[in-house]
């Protein structure tokens, strides 16, 4: 076994597969490792060797149920302020430490699947801060300059994985601290949906809004944790062809970072590559909201979970001066504070959410910038602060987010950017991140790991509805808005069979078409269509929009093949003027204008 040894979650599943491995062999890897990286501060505590070995001896036992263990053999690291069974939990913080009857439920079900815990990792205490230098366990060590931050309050989560000693890692995130570090450290960080996964067992920040997150090295090897971890649903996949919320110039904030300013300028143009549109969007909104979270009362939130604690607590218990600050700066709020913040994030999230309409996702930078050490040492709140201004707003708002690696600053140091999709788009998120790791090519981590083979990449299964639009529904006309609203997705452009006419309706406003098949040996003739996809369940609501005489039915077109669109009752083309002549539409249009 050698340094070589690829950890990555599919790689480690195909070489047991294939019997070329055993979890043993990948278990004395993993001790290693851990040896040659020496004091890092990645780690609060880990299971011993012998434990470790026991595990994988279990398994290695149990090779033949390999396909009814997705994890099998696959080392994890754990944020130390979610419960490990039989393991202290310390939030980082000496004076609090408990040890964990019981596993999380995020943890049992992976342990239940094969995987096997290394360790609790390191954390800004309390999970509190997104720097990852608030521990009195020290700073985990940067895997590309130790001099700067490793991002957290995840931070040895994303270290131990992005430094290759882990083949993933649990984190949590309640304002960026699932995706700060995975930005800082060249990994992947998935953000699920506030409550997808079971927050049973993880000492609270802020309840309402924690997340327990996930860092692997790759989309597809998040995928595979996701679906242990969680009952996952889904929206619609991100096609070929989507729209992306970006910043506009005057609302991109980069802190005097002018190589992560290019860096988010170069991964614009990778999206439209991609099939992406980018559009700009009003960030006030989100950024309104992002600033509630340690300006307003929020911060009281923090302190019901460790405030009466820390008040209680002597000199020994090893509370981090900063922590302390903020946790108990809650105590300020009023009750009628929280209800005018509640009114206020509740204006903020319609604004927002106006402003993500008809966007498939918004692509905006993991943070503006990264600091050194020292920096902290002289702003430790300030630049804290900075670090949150692309993150804080998405749990306030229910949404779920993607960190992916895009780049490297002339220093080697790495950028990052995170896709913010709607509730419940994990998989649509991290199958779109399969496809821009494969079009961007970074190495993954710190690590000499490679991607897994393209049929390990997420896949969306989505039930979609094909409908052929003639008029007003088409792309950039007055009615598209209808079918954006709704999910709608272009599919095709092309033609209807030779077989209909074609009509421009007496009745309005607005002015629409009327398309009628004729009947067998009449003649007709092929009109201009797009083609749209709606999500099944928007159907519905789709139809409700659509007045007679116009109804959807069954449209053949000029390939053969059939699908549904609009068509007229025949009896409202009486008055009408026949317009087959034109074949469309928009010629209809720009002939009367």
């Amino acid at each position: 076994m050698t340094a070589l040894l690829d950890l990555g979650v599919h790689a480690l599943r195909d070489a047991y597969r294939r019997g070329t491995l055993t979890v043993q062999q990948t278990i004395e890897e993993v001790l290693k490792r851990l040896a040659d990286a020496g004091d890092d501060k990645v780690w609060i505590s880990r299971a011993t060797d012998e434990a470790l070995h026991a595990a994988a001896a279990a398994l290695d036992a149990r090779r033949g149920d390999i396909e009814s263990l997705p994890l099998y053999g696959v080392p994890f690291a754990v944020k130390d302020n979610i419960d490990v069974a039989g393991m202290t939990t310390t939030a980082a913080c000496p004076g609090f430490a408990y040890e964990a009857k019981e596993s999380a439920e995020v943890v049992a079900r992976l342990v239940a699947a094969g995987a096997i815990v290394v360790g609790k990792t390191n954390l800004d205490q309390f999970a509190t801060g997104l720097v990852g230098v608030r521990s009195p366990y020290g700073v985990p060590r940067n895997p590309f300059d130790p001099s700067f931050v490793p991002g957290g309050s995840s931070s040895g989560s994303a270290v131990a994985v992005s430094a290759g000693l882990v083949s993933f890692s649990l984190g949590t995130d309640t304002a960026g601290s699932g995706r700060v570090p995975a930005g800082f450290n060249n990994i992947v960080g998935l953000k699920p949906t506030p409550d997808l996964f079971s927050s049973k067992g993880l000492v609270p920040a802020c309840k309402s809004l924690d997340c327990i997150s996930v860092f692997a090295l790759s989309c597809a090897d998040a995928d595979a944790v996701l679906a242990v971890a969680a009952d996952a649903q889904s929206t619609p996949a991100i096609g070929k062809t989507f729209r992306f919320g970006v910043l506009r110039p005057a609302d991109a904030e980069f802190f005097g970072d002018t190589a992560y300013a290019v860096l988010y300028a170069q991964s614009i143009e990778r999206l439209k590559t991609l099939g992406g549109t980018p559009v700009e969007i009003d960030y006030a909104p989100f950024r309104d909201a992002a600033q509630l979270l340690y300006s307003g009362p929020w911060v009281a939130e923090r302190t019901a979970a460790v405030g009466d604690f820390m008040e209680s607590a002597d000199d020994k218990a090893g509370i981090w001066p900063t922590t302390r600050q903020i946790v108990l700066g809650g105590r300020k709020y009023s009750a009628v504070d929280a209800f005018e913040g509640q009114y206020r994030l509740t204006d903020l999230k319609a604004r927002a959410f106006a402003q993500m309409e008809g966007l498939d996702m918004l692509a905006v930078p993991t943070a503006g910038t990264i600091y050194r050490l020292a920096d902290l040492e002289r702003e430790p709140v300030l630049y804290n602060s900075h670090l949150g201004h692309y993150t804080n707003f998405v749990n306030f708002f229910g949404l779920s987010a993607l960190a992916l690696p895009a780049g490297f600053r002339p220093d080697g140091m790495p950028f990052g950017i995170t896709l913010i999709g709607r509730a419940m788009a994990e998989r649509a998120l991290l199958a779109f991140g399969a496809r821009w790791q494969r079009v961007v090519p970074l190495p993954l981590g710190k690590t000499v790991s490679q991607l897994p083979p393209p049929a390990s990449d997420p896949v969306v299964v989505e039930d979609r509805v094909s409908i052929a639009v003639v008029g007003a529904h088409m792309s950039g006309l007055p009615l598209n808005a209808q079918l954006v609203e709704l999910g709608g997705r272009l599919e095709s452009a092309g033609k209807t069979a030779p077989v209909y006419r074609f009509y421009a309706l007496p009745d309005g406003p607005p002015q629409r078409p009327g398309m009628v098949r004729v009947a067998d040996g009449d003649k007709g003739g092929a009109i201009d269509l797009e083609v749209w996809s709606l999500p099944g369940d928007k159907v519905g609501a789709f139809l409700r929009k659509i007045p007679a005489p116009l109804g959807l039915g069954t449209v053949a077109l000029a390939d053969g093949s059939t699908v549904l669109g609009f068509l007229c009752e025949s009896h409202a083309t009486g008055k009408a003027h026949d317009i087959t002549a034109l074949g469309g539409w928009r010629a209809y249009l720009n002939a009367s204008s």
